[in-house]
Protein backbone atom coordinates (compact mmCIF):
# COMPACT_ATOMS: atom_id res chain seq x y z
CA UNK A 1 0.00 0.00 0.00
CA UNK A 2 1.10 3.56 -0.60
CA UNK A 3 1.25 6.17 2.14
CA UNK A 4 0.29 9.37 0.35
CA UNK A 5 0.22 11.40 3.55
CA UNK A 6 3.97 10.96 3.99
CA UNK A 7 4.80 12.96 0.86
CA UNK A 8 7.28 12.02 -1.80
CA UNK A 9 9.61 9.24 -0.68
CA UNK A 10 13.13 8.55 -1.95
CA UNK A 11 13.15 6.45 -5.10
CA UNK A 12 12.44 2.78 -4.44
CA UNK A 13 15.05 0.35 -5.80
CA UNK A 14 14.16 -3.22 -6.80
CA UNK A 15 17.43 -5.17 -7.03
CA UNK A 16 17.51 -8.55 -8.79
CA UNK A 17 21.00 -10.07 -8.88
CA UNK A 18 22.98 -13.25 -9.49
CA UNK A 19 24.42 -13.06 -5.98
CA UNK A 20 27.31 -15.47 -5.58
CA UNK A 21 28.39 -15.48 -9.22
CA UNK A 22 30.75 -12.49 -9.01
CA UNK A 23 31.83 -10.00 -6.37
CA UNK A 24 30.33 -6.96 -8.09
CA UNK A 25 26.85 -8.02 -6.91
CA UNK A 26 28.09 -7.79 -3.31
CA UNK A 27 29.61 -4.38 -3.94
CA UNK A 28 26.38 -3.17 -5.54
CA UNK A 29 24.38 -4.31 -2.52
CA UNK A 30 26.79 -2.43 -0.23
CA UNK A 31 26.41 0.66 -2.42
CA UNK A 32 22.61 0.46 -2.23
CA UNK A 33 22.62 0.11 1.55
CA UNK A 34 25.03 3.03 1.74
CA UNK A 35 22.71 5.14 -0.39
CA UNK A 36 19.77 4.07 1.74
CA UNK A 37 21.66 5.23 4.81
CA UNK A 38 21.88 8.66 3.20
CA UNK A 39 18.12 8.58 2.48
CA UNK A 40 18.93 8.76 -1.24
CA UNK A 41 17.03 5.54 -2.04
CA UNK A 42 14.81 2.93 -0.42
CA UNK A 43 15.85 -0.65 -1.09
CA UNK A 44 12.40 -2.17 -1.48
CA UNK A 45 13.09 -5.62 -2.92
CA UNK A 46 16.10 -7.96 -3.10
CA UNK A 47 16.00 -11.17 -5.13
CA UNK A 48 18.45 -13.73 -6.48
CA UNK A 49 18.33 -15.45 -9.87
CA UNK A 50 21.02 -17.91 -8.82
CA UNK A 51 19.15 -20.87 -7.27
CA UNK A 52 21.31 -21.19 -4.21
CA UNK A 53 20.04 -21.00 -0.64
CA UNK A 54 23.32 -19.55 0.61
CA UNK A 55 23.04 -16.71 -1.90
CA UNK A 56 19.76 -15.71 -0.25
CA UNK A 57 21.21 -16.26 3.23
CA UNK A 58 24.13 -13.98 2.40
CA UNK A 59 21.75 -11.22 1.26
CA UNK A 60 19.89 -11.53 4.56
CA UNK A 61 23.15 -11.51 6.53
CA UNK A 62 24.23 -8.29 4.79
CA UNK A 63 20.85 -6.70 5.56
CA UNK A 64 21.17 -7.63 9.23
CA UNK A 65 24.73 -6.36 9.33
CA UNK A 66 23.71 -2.96 8.02
CA UNK A 67 20.76 -2.89 10.41
CA UNK A 68 22.83 -3.87 13.44
CA UNK A 69 26.21 -2.29 12.82
CA UNK A 70 25.32 0.65 15.07
CA UNK A 71 23.35 -1.48 17.53
CA UNK A 72 24.65 -5.09 17.62
CA UNK A 73 21.62 -6.36 19.56
CA UNK A 74 19.30 -5.20 16.78
CA UNK A 75 20.60 -7.65 14.21
CA UNK A 76 19.44 -10.70 16.17
CA UNK A 77 15.74 -9.84 16.01
CA UNK A 78 15.85 -7.74 12.85
CA UNK A 79 13.18 -8.70 10.32
CA UNK A 80 13.85 -6.77 7.17
CA UNK A 81 13.04 -7.38 3.56
CA UNK A 82 12.31 -10.95 2.55
CA UNK A 83 14.79 -12.29 0.00
CA UNK A 84 13.37 -13.70 -3.23
CA UNK A 85 15.03 -16.86 -4.50
CA UNK A 86 14.68 -18.54 -7.89
CA UNK A 87 13.84 -22.22 -7.39
CA UNK A 88 13.30 -23.70 -10.84
CA UNK A 89 16.89 -24.28 -11.94
CA UNK A 90 19.68 -26.57 -10.77
CA UNK A 91 21.16 -25.43 -7.48
CA UNK A 92 24.70 -24.31 -8.38
CA UNK A 93 27.60 -25.21 -6.15
CA UNK A 94 28.37 -22.88 -3.29
CA UNK A 95 31.08 -20.31 -3.90
CA UNK A 96 33.66 -19.10 -1.36
CA UNK A 97 32.33 -15.54 -1.49
CA UNK A 98 29.14 -16.93 0.08
CA UNK A 99 30.40 -19.73 2.28
CA UNK A 100 33.36 -17.96 3.91
CA UNK A 101 31.34 -15.09 5.45
CA UNK A 102 28.41 -17.34 6.39
CA UNK A 103 30.67 -19.89 8.12
CA UNK A 104 32.78 -17.34 9.97
CA UNK A 105 32.62 -17.84 13.75
CA UNK A 106 33.50 -15.63 16.70
CA UNK A 107 35.54 -16.66 19.75
CA UNK A 108 32.45 -18.29 21.27
CA UNK A 109 31.80 -20.38 18.17
CA UNK A 110 28.72 -18.41 17.13
CA UNK A 111 28.24 -17.06 13.57
CA UNK A 112 29.72 -13.61 13.12
CA UNK A 113 26.96 -12.72 10.62
CA UNK A 114 23.50 -13.83 11.68
CA UNK A 115 20.77 -14.58 9.15
CA UNK A 116 17.30 -16.08 9.16
CA UNK A 117 17.43 -18.26 6.04
CA UNK A 118 17.97 -21.95 6.71
CA UNK A 119 15.52 -23.56 4.30
CA UNK A 120 13.61 -22.76 1.12
CA UNK A 121 10.50 -21.71 3.03
CA UNK A 122 12.53 -18.92 4.63
CA UNK A 123 12.80 -17.20 1.23
CA UNK A 124 10.14 -15.45 -0.85
CA UNK A 125 8.66 -16.55 -4.16
CA UNK A 126 10.34 -14.22 -6.63
CA UNK A 127 7.50 -13.26 -8.95
CA UNK A 128 5.12 -12.44 -6.09
CA UNK A 129 7.84 -10.53 -4.24
CA UNK A 130 8.71 -8.27 -7.17
CA UNK A 131 5.10 -7.77 -8.24
CA UNK A 132 4.17 -6.74 -4.70
CA UNK A 133 7.16 -4.41 -4.56
CA UNK A 134 5.85 -2.65 -7.67
CA UNK A 135 2.42 -2.33 -6.10
CA UNK A 136 3.85 -0.69 -2.97
CA UNK A 137 5.63 2.11 -4.85
CA UNK A 138 4.37 5.59 -5.51
CA UNK A 139 3.73 6.18 -9.20
CA UNK A 140 6.93 6.82 -11.19
CA UNK A 141 9.03 6.52 -8.05
CA UNK A 142 10.67 3.15 -8.63
CA UNK A 143 13.76 2.01 -10.53
CA UNK A 144 14.60 -1.63 -11.22
CA UNK A 145 18.26 -2.72 -11.16
CA UNK A 146 19.00 -6.01 -12.92
CA UNK A 147 22.40 -7.44 -11.99
CA UNK A 148 21.99 -10.96 -13.34
CA UNK A 149 20.16 -12.94 -16.02
CA UNK A 150 16.73 -11.63 -17.02
CA UNK A 151 15.01 -14.84 -15.86
CA UNK A 152 13.19 -13.44 -12.83
CA UNK A 153 12.05 -10.18 -14.41
CA UNK A 154 10.64 -11.92 -17.48
CA UNK A 155 8.56 -14.21 -15.27
CA UNK A 156 7.17 -11.16 -13.48
CA UNK A 157 6.48 -9.50 -16.82
CA UNK A 158 4.39 -12.53 -17.85
CA UNK A 159 1.96 -12.08 -14.94
CA UNK A 160 -1.46 -10.66 -15.92
CA UNK A 161 -1.63 -6.88 -15.63
CA UNK A 162 2.00 -6.45 -14.56
CA UNK A 163 3.14 -4.67 -17.74
CA UNK A 164 0.60 -1.92 -17.01
CA UNK A 165 1.68 -1.85 -13.37
CA UNK A 166 5.33 -1.45 -14.37
CA UNK A 167 4.44 1.37 -16.77
CA UNK A 168 2.70 3.22 -13.96
CA UNK A 169 5.25 2.65 -11.21
CA UNK A 170 8.71 2.38 -12.79
CA UNK A 171 10.82 5.24 -14.15
CA UNK A 172 13.32 2.98 -15.92
CA UNK A 173 15.14 -0.32 -15.79
CA UNK A 174 18.92 -0.27 -15.27
CA UNK A 175 20.52 -3.43 -16.69
CA UNK A 176 24.05 -4.58 -15.89
CA UNK A 177 24.67 -6.64 -18.98
CA UNK A 178 25.66 -6.69 -22.63
CA UNK A 179 28.55 -4.99 -24.40
CA UNK A 180 27.86 -1.83 -26.42
CA UNK A 181 27.29 -0.79 -29.05
CA UNK A 182 27.85 -4.30 -30.44
CA UNK A 183 30.47 -6.19 -28.40
CA UNK A 184 30.99 -9.91 -27.67
CA UNK A 185 28.57 -12.09 -25.66
CA UNK A 186 28.46 -11.22 -21.96
CA UNK A 187 27.74 -13.50 -18.97
CA UNK A 188 24.33 -12.19 -17.91
CA UNK A 189 22.97 -12.26 -21.46
CA UNK A 190 24.43 -15.71 -22.22
CA UNK A 191 23.04 -17.20 -19.01
CA UNK A 192 19.45 -16.98 -20.28
CA UNK A 193 19.35 -15.78 -23.88
CA UNK A 194 15.57 -16.31 -24.43
CA UNK A 195 14.80 -14.26 -21.30
CA UNK A 196 17.23 -11.50 -22.34
CA UNK A 197 15.62 -11.31 -25.79
CA UNK A 198 12.17 -11.05 -24.30
CA UNK A 199 13.18 -8.45 -21.72
CA UNK A 200 14.60 -5.98 -24.24
CA UNK A 201 11.74 -6.62 -26.67
CA UNK A 202 8.83 -6.31 -24.23
CA UNK A 203 9.83 -4.32 -21.14
CA UNK A 204 7.43 -1.34 -21.16
CA UNK A 205 9.57 1.44 -19.67
CA UNK A 206 12.87 3.00 -20.78
CA UNK A 207 15.96 0.80 -20.32
CA UNK A 208 19.49 2.01 -19.58
CA UNK A 209 22.23 -0.61 -19.94
CA UNK A 210 25.58 -0.61 -18.16
CA UNK A 211 27.68 -2.74 -20.46
CA UNK A 212 30.59 -5.01 -19.76
CA UNK A 213 32.94 -2.33 -21.03
CA UNK A 214 31.77 0.09 -18.30
CA UNK A 215 32.32 -2.29 -15.39
CA UNK A 216 35.67 -3.36 -16.79
CA UNK A 217 36.92 0.21 -16.97
CA UNK A 218 35.72 1.13 -13.47
CA UNK A 219 37.49 -1.11 -10.95
CA UNK A 220 36.79 -1.15 -7.22
CA UNK A 221 40.22 -0.78 -5.59
CA UNK A 222 41.52 -3.48 -3.26
CA UNK A 223 43.13 -0.68 -1.24
CA UNK A 224 39.65 0.51 -0.28
CA UNK A 225 38.77 -2.94 1.07
CA UNK A 226 41.84 -2.84 3.30
CA UNK A 227 41.52 0.77 4.44
CA UNK A 228 38.02 2.23 4.13
CA UNK A 229 36.16 -0.62 5.83
CA UNK A 230 38.50 -0.66 8.84
CA UNK A 231 35.91 1.00 11.09
CA UNK A 232 34.71 -2.51 11.98
CA UNK A 233 36.74 -5.67 12.67
CA UNK A 234 34.27 -7.85 10.71
CA UNK A 235 32.40 -6.82 7.57
CA UNK A 236 30.58 -9.33 5.30
CA UNK A 237 31.48 -7.38 2.16
CA UNK A 238 35.17 -7.46 3.09
CA UNK A 239 35.09 -11.18 3.87
CA UNK A 240 33.28 -11.94 0.61
CA UNK A 241 35.73 -9.79 -1.38
CA UNK A 242 38.76 -11.51 0.13
CA UNK A 243 37.25 -14.96 -0.46
CA UNK A 244 36.33 -14.31 -4.10
CA UNK A 245 39.91 -14.09 -5.41
CA UNK A 246 43.40 -13.91 -3.91
CA UNK A 247 44.15 -10.40 -2.72
CA UNK A 248 45.00 -7.85 -3.85
CA UNK A 249 42.81 -7.39 -6.92
CA UNK A 250 40.67 -4.56 -8.26
CA UNK A 251 37.15 -5.79 -9.07
CA UNK A 252 35.05 -4.84 -12.12
CA UNK A 253 31.88 -2.97 -11.13
CA UNK A 254 29.18 -3.91 -13.63
CA UNK A 255 26.36 -4.05 -11.07
CA UNK A 256 27.66 -1.02 -9.19
CA UNK A 257 27.55 1.11 -12.33
CA UNK A 258 23.92 0.18 -12.95
CA UNK A 259 23.02 0.79 -9.30
CA UNK A 260 24.78 4.17 -9.14
CA UNK A 261 23.07 5.40 -12.28
CA UNK A 262 19.71 4.08 -11.02
CA UNK A 263 20.04 6.03 -7.78
CA UNK A 264 21.58 9.23 -9.17
CA UNK A 265 20.86 9.59 -12.88
CA UNK A 266 21.02 13.38 -12.66
CA UNK A 267 24.54 13.54 -11.20
CA UNK A 268 26.40 13.31 -14.52
CA UNK A 269 28.56 10.34 -13.62
CA UNK A 270 27.96 8.84 -17.06
CA UNK A 271 27.14 10.02 -20.57
CA UNK A 272 24.12 8.45 -22.23
CA UNK A 273 24.02 7.17 -25.78
CA UNK A 274 21.34 8.48 -28.07
CA UNK A 275 17.98 6.67 -28.04
CA UNK A 276 17.68 3.38 -29.85
CA UNK A 277 16.80 -0.29 -29.61
CA UNK A 278 18.90 -3.02 -27.98
CA UNK A 279 18.51 -6.45 -29.50
CA UNK A 280 19.93 -9.68 -28.06
CA UNK A 281 21.27 -12.00 -30.76
CA UNK A 282 21.13 -15.79 -30.76
CA UNK A 283 24.65 -16.13 -29.36
CA UNK A 284 24.03 -13.65 -26.51
CA UNK A 285 25.62 -10.62 -28.12
CA UNK A 286 23.82 -7.30 -27.76
CA UNK A 287 23.38 -4.99 -30.75
CA UNK A 288 22.34 -1.36 -30.39
CA UNK A 289 20.51 0.29 -33.28
CA UNK A 290 19.96 4.08 -33.09
CA UNK A 291 16.33 5.15 -33.39
CA UNK A 292 14.80 8.54 -32.70
CA UNK A 293 11.77 6.98 -31.00
CA UNK A 294 13.71 4.22 -29.19
CA UNK A 295 13.38 3.91 -25.41
CA UNK A 296 16.70 2.18 -24.78
CA UNK A 297 20.15 3.65 -24.18
CA UNK A 298 23.50 2.55 -22.83
CA UNK A 299 25.99 4.23 -20.50
CA UNK A 300 29.17 5.72 -21.92
CA UNK A 301 32.14 6.39 -19.65
CA UNK A 302 33.46 9.93 -19.62
CA UNK A 303 37.17 9.59 -18.73
CA UNK A 304 36.95 12.88 -16.85
CA UNK A 305 34.44 11.28 -14.46
CA UNK A 306 36.33 8.04 -13.79
CA UNK A 307 38.10 9.16 -10.62
CA UNK A 308 34.90 10.76 -9.30
CA UNK A 309 32.88 7.57 -9.87
CA UNK A 310 35.42 5.34 -8.12
CA UNK A 311 35.61 7.79 -5.22
CA UNK A 312 31.82 7.71 -4.94
CA UNK A 313 31.85 3.90 -5.02
CA UNK A 314 34.35 3.63 -2.19
CA UNK A 315 32.92 6.38 0.00
CA UNK A 316 29.34 5.12 -0.11
CA UNK A 317 29.94 1.36 -0.10
CA UNK A 318 32.33 1.58 2.86
CA UNK A 319 30.38 4.15 4.89
CA UNK A 320 29.50 3.26 8.45
CA UNK A 321 25.75 2.53 8.56
CA UNK A 322 23.46 5.03 10.21
CA UNK A 323 21.05 3.83 12.90
CA UNK A 324 18.13 2.05 11.25
CA UNK A 325 14.46 2.64 11.94
CA UNK A 326 12.52 -0.65 11.90
CA UNK A 327 10.24 -0.99 8.89
CA UNK A 328 7.30 -2.40 10.79
CA UNK A 329 5.44 -1.22 13.89
CA UNK A 330 5.71 -4.56 15.68
CA UNK A 331 9.46 -4.42 15.24
CA UNK A 332 9.51 -0.84 16.54
CA UNK A 333 7.71 -2.01 19.68
CA UNK A 334 10.25 -4.80 20.13
CA UNK A 335 13.05 -2.25 19.78
CA UNK A 336 11.48 0.11 22.28
CA UNK A 337 10.83 -2.66 24.80
CA UNK A 338 14.42 -3.89 24.51
CA UNK A 339 15.85 -0.39 24.90
CA UNK A 340 13.53 0.63 27.77
CA UNK A 341 12.40 -2.49 29.65
CA UNK A 342 9.35 -2.15 31.84
CA UNK A 343 9.97 -1.38 35.48
CA UNK A 344 9.16 -4.14 37.94
CA UNK A 345 5.68 -3.87 39.40
CA UNK A 346 5.53 -2.11 42.76
CA UNK A 347 4.39 -4.08 45.75
CA UNK A 348 0.87 -3.41 46.98
CA UNK A 349 0.73 -1.68 50.35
Amino acid sequence: MQFSGQGKQPVGIIFDSAMGASIDSVLALALLYGLEGKSAVRLTSVSVSKSNLKAAAFCDAVARFYAGATNPEFRFFFRGLPVGLATDSRMPEDTPMLTVPLEKKNADGAPVYSHGIQKLNDTAEVTALIRNAFTAQQDQNCVVVLGGPATNLVKVLDLPGVAELITRKVRFLAVAGGDYPDGPPEFNMKSDIPAAKKLFAEWPTPIVAAGHEIGDALRFPAASIEKDFAWTPAHPVVDAYRAYKPMPYDAPTWDMAAALYAARPEEGYFTLSGPGVIRVLDDGRTKFTPSADGKQRYLILDPAQKERIIRTYTEIASAKPVPRTPRFRTQQKQDQKKADPAKPAEKMP
